[in-house]
């Protein structure tokens, strides 16, 4: 059995947002929590201060309790940890959302009520990339339990359509007639405060510098400093490196209406990237 821990970044005012999973088996999962726990203990010791939570955009910017390390010592510890993930047998699969691209369609009504919201598209997607990749694991060893970062406005409404998706969504995963819907989803997704569970941190992370390639690779939010752009995209291939195959998140071919869809809505770069 999996579980596929999701964290969001980019629902404010930016321009692209990125719900990325971390695919984790749940009898090795144990391994990274415990890493994870150690890299954060590291940090505090780095900065003299015990935190619950690493929130990636402040760590990266270098404010906050993050002020006193330098801009090298921040790169050498995101290096440290994404080389580390790299190295695990873990997966990740994301979801990007070009979000003046979904506006312009949910007002041209090519968007189904049922993602009606950035977030909502990003997660369903996400649900559906996982079920495609992971069905035809033998002996169930393809069954998902989705944990999601808390989002008050959209649980009840999400966890009833993972529990009872729309027929337009069958053809992603190529549904057959006997098999039920989401047959790899264990039960209804949860939603936890990530403070309290380390892999939505680690999702959290990854997520952050998906969407900072994207930013950069489309020109909407330029370089900060020298460098960035191809320290970025450099940190971008490590992780994509590690996401399930592209074909189960953006196939560039033979896509159905509902694969296109998603497809549509993913910035050029995302669609570039295989």
């Amino acid at each position: 059995m999996k579980l596929c821990y999701c964290d969001e970044t980019g629902t404010g005012e930016e321009p692209y947002a990125v719900l990325l999973g971390v695919v984790v088996d749940a009898s090795r999962m144990h391994v990274t929590k415990d890493d994870w726990a150690e890299f954060l203990a590291q940090l505090s010791e780095m900065v003299g201060q015990e935190f619950q939570e690493l929130h990636t955009r402040n760590f990266y910017s270098g404010s906050g309790i993050w002020k006193n390390l330098s801009g090298q010592q921040r790169s050498d510890a995101i290096d440290l940890f994404i080389d580390w993930f790299a190295e695990r047998k873990h997966h990740v699969v994301f979801s990007a959302v070009d979000k003046a691209a979904h506006k312009a369609m949910q007002d041209n009504g090519k968007i189904p009520e049922e993602i009606d919201t950035v977030w909502k598209a990003m997660g369903f997607h996400v649900a559906l990339a996982v079920q495609k990749n992971f069905q035809a694991e033998a002996k169930n060893k393809g069954n998902t339990i989705f944990v999601f970062d808390e989002e008050v406005k959209e649980e009840t409404r999400f966890q009833k359509l993972l529990l009872s998706p729309p027929a337009w969504s069958d053809s992603y995963y190529g549904k057959q007639k006997k098999q039920k819907r989401f047959c790899q989803l264990v039960d209804a997704p949860y939603f936890a405060d990530s403070k309290n569970v380390g892999l939505l941190q680690v999702a959290d992370f990854l997520a952050y510098f998906v969407r900072r390639h994207i930013e950069i690779s489309e020109e909407a939010i330029p370089a900060k400093y020298k460098g960035e752009a191809e320290k970025v995209a450099g940190w971008f291939e490590k992780i994509r490196a590690r996401s399930i195959p592209y074909q189960s998140m953006y196939p560039k071919k033979q896509r159905c209406d509902t694969a296109n869809l998603f497809w549509s809505l993913a910035p050029q770069c995302i669609r570039d990237a295989l």
